[in-house]
């Protein structure tokens, strides 16, 4: 690593930064929120109380993390003596505009300014930032919960320097995450593009009477996830073609699967609304809420969260049988 971080600064206690803010004090940080809700001590509380667990199944060590974890008065005070801010706010540009020219401000010069933004690059917020502050600003995008996912995507903007690309990769790596730097900046940057041409096929899908909801999260669980979280798409191809490899399967079975993906649905939420599109949203919606909604969000929550540790530890043992 390049330079040490000690001391994060977490702004925003909503989802996202309530995990990040867990998984930097586990990994031995001190980290201070800021967050206008009012119930921000409980929502601390609560979280820490939550995922502690999950990053001990993780091997870390969590003695002592609440003490590591510390309340701001608000965004100034947060990042008065921080080595790395992880911004968490709502995704509007005029926002983050506003926010950033407050955190360039007021942390220290050393300071890497990062955003979990999901869809907006950083050069849409940093325009009237000097170049020496736009230099430390670039995104950060986890996955929901970053303290259980591995992947950050690390998007630098247009003047983003590459010393702060290279350090915001050492800090992902150092609390054990795994940093992407994507090189070209792209609305919904790579992972939340991948997920929403699925998502859009599935909602088609469902919206066309070819599947029920819970029916198309088992073909997905049973296949595409299984083999997606060992190998991806493009080595998932390239095996599928045998010993000749994506070569053979491009040339093979290239045409009927453009065929397919040339008939691939418009849901009703894409398309310019009408009555009609309206009720057939609706109507999604509600067989989403039939398969899911007698449970409530901390059990199917909760659940998720056992199956990913469960994979995630499969994987290492993998891993460590191969080396």
């Amino acid at each position: 690593m390049t330079r040490a971080f000690r001391t994060a600064a977490v702004i925003g206690a909503g989802t996202i930064g309530l995990s990040w803010a867990t998984l930097f004090a586990a990994h031995g940080l001190t980290v201070r929120v800021s967050d206008p809700r009012p119930d921000l001590a409980e929502a601390v509380d609560e979280a820490l109380a939550t995922y502690a667990p999950h990053l001990a199944a993780r091997g870390l060590d969590v003695t002592g993390l609440a003490d590591r974890v510390h309340l701001a008065a608000d965004v100034t005070e947060a990042v008065r003596d921080a080595d790395v801010v992880q911004e968490n706010g709502p995704e509007r540009v005029e926002f983050k505009k506003d926010l950033f020219a407050t955190l360039a401000r007021e942390a220290p010069a050393h300071a890497l300014l990062l955003s979990s933004s999901s869809a907006i690059p950083s050069t849409a917020f940093t325009g009237e930032l000097s170049d020496e502050d736009a230099a430390r600003v670039l995104i950060g995008h986890p996955f929901n919960p970053p303290h259980l996912v591995p992947l950050v995507e690390v998007v630098p903007g247009i003047r983003t320097g590459e010393d702060a690309v290279l350090d915001a990769v050492d800090f992902y790596t150092s609390v054990g995450r795994t940093p992407v730097v994507e090189r070209k900046e792209i609305p919904g940057f790579v992972g939340n593009r991948l997920q929403n041409a699925l998502s859009r096929e599935a909602a088609y899908l469902v919206q066309e009477g070819v599947v029920t909801p819970e029916d198309l999260d088992k073909v997905v669980i049973n296949s595409l996830g299984l083999r997606w979280a060992t190998v991806g798409p493009f080595l998932g191809a390239h095996l599928g073609g045998g010993p000749g490899g994506y070569r053979h399967l491009v040339e093979h079975i290239g045409k009927s699967m453009q065929q397919t993906g040339a008939g691939l649905g418009t849901p009703s939420h894409d398309k310019e609304q009408n009555e009609e599109q309206e009720e057939a949203q609706e109507r999604l919606i509600e067989a989403v809420e039939k398969a899911y909604g007698s449970s409530t969000y901390s059990e199917l929550t909760d659940t998720r969260d056992r199956r990913q540790l469960a994979v995630l530890a499969a994987l290492d043992s993998a891993d460590k049988e191969e080396n």
